[in-house]
């Protein structure tokens, strides 16, 4: 329990700092937040181009005709750790956009709560209240993305390792069915990013105004 309660206060302190630091060469939380959604953005975009290539190693290795078929394997193992590595990278964004919305809107009620006039309170009261479940959409945007990254993954990791074990042509053969129903997934979760990407230019402009 004294490490956990140790660890929150070593985190929370490096997190204070950074905001500090950011606040000395003019960058506020909103800034930080706009920044990191871009990075959100790229993120997503990177992981759907990774794996839409792992796809078409998968569809070139079940199509396999002839010649290194070891080679193509490993190829479309790369790929795979790499596809991996790009939906890690997305969920890893997801809970630095969470957090740094979460202090935001955190400091934005501290400061709410010492303005005295009236009107001012209800206008800065209603853009939060706004602008918080604006973010909201977007984190739960992200992670639906997220959570259709992982059967996808799933699937391709089942298949690397079975034709890990069955590395002949006509194991490679039997998996044309599997290759068809991954590429209706990944056209579904292509889909799904892009309307990540909408969601994110809207929340950005509207932070902008």
């Amino acid at each position: 329990m004294r490490f956990v309660l140790l660890l929150t206060l070593l985190l929370t302190g490096c997190t204070s700092l950074y905001y500090n630091a950011m606040e000395k060469i003019g960058k506020e939380k909103r800034d930080i937040l706009v920044q990191r959604i871009l990075a959100g953005k790229k993120d997503q975009e990177r992981a759907k181009e990774q794996i839409k290539t792992t796809l078409e190693a998968f569809q070139d290795l079940t199509g396999f005709e002839g010649g290194d078929l070891e080679k193509t394997y490993k190829k479309l193992n790369g790929e795979f750790e790499d596809a991996e590595k790009r939906a890690n990278d997305v969920s890893d964004r997801i809970k630095s956009i969470d957090q740094v919305g979460s202090d935001l809107f955190n400091e934005w009620g501290q400061e709410l709560a010492t303005i005295k006039d009236s009107t001012l309170h209800a206008r800065s009261q209603q853009l939060l209240r706004v602008t918080r479940n604006r973010h909201q959409q977007y984190i739960q945007r992200m992670k639906q993305t997220e959570r259709k990254m992982l059967p996808i993954l799933q699937g391709f990791r089942d298949q690397v390792l079975f034709l890990k074990h069955n590395l002949n042509a006509k194991a490679t053969g039997s998996l044309k069915t599997t290759a068809a129903k991954m590429d209706g997934d990944v056209t579904a979760l292509v889909a799904d990013i892009e309307a990540s990407s909408k969601e994110a230019d809207a929340f950005i402009q509207s932070l902008a105004q």
